[in-house]
């Protein structure tokens, strides 16, 4: 069986090395968290929806749609199972129908601590091996990556 540490990269993604890297780290670090949030039997994404609304009750899905990243399926799917979970309710805004609220349950508040220890100790377990300042380099770098793809996917096609 191969090592899936190895730093040994296919062929086909030899002129990649970095989004290769980035790949590899991206699932290998979901999958640690999604096995934490099945603990608190939630799914991954939903703990993302949750955090939205421990900051700001009552935020209408379309803003936690823009401010979780998410797409519209997955909120969309999310926020039903949380609902048939007991975690939050929605109902259509006072001031348009077609406009769902969506606010927590106190099961959903609830999970308020769970989580942040959850995302406390997935830091701990993803920066144990760095030094502070290669934890914030890697972080700026990341950012910048994320901007650069989040730009490009912005362009028309053909520039």
């Amino acid at each position: 069986m191969s090592d899936p540490t190895s730093s040994e990269l296919p062929n086909t993604a030899e002129a990649g090395p970095l989004s290769y890297a980035i790949f590899q780290l991206a699932r290998t670090h979901r999958a640690h968290a999604a096995g934490m949030l099945r603990a608190m039997n939630l799914h991954p994404g939903q703990e993302l929806l949750l955090m939205q609304l421990f900051d700001h009750d009552g935020r209408t899905q379309a803003e936690l749609l823009e401010r979780a990243g998410l797409d519209h399926s997955t909120v969309s799917k999310s926020l039903r199972r949380m609902q048939e979970a007991g975690l939050l309710t929605r109902e259509p805004a006072s001031h348009d129908r077609r406009v769902m609220v969506v606010h927590l349950t106190d099961a959903g508040r609830a999970l308020q601590e769970p989580i942040a220890d959850m995302w406390r100790t997935l830091e701990q377990v993803s920066v144990r091996d760095l030094t502070p300042d290669q934890i914030q380099a890697f972080t700026t770098c990341a950012r910048i990556i994320e901007k650069s793809l989040r730009d490009h996917s912005r362009q028309p096609p053909g520039e």
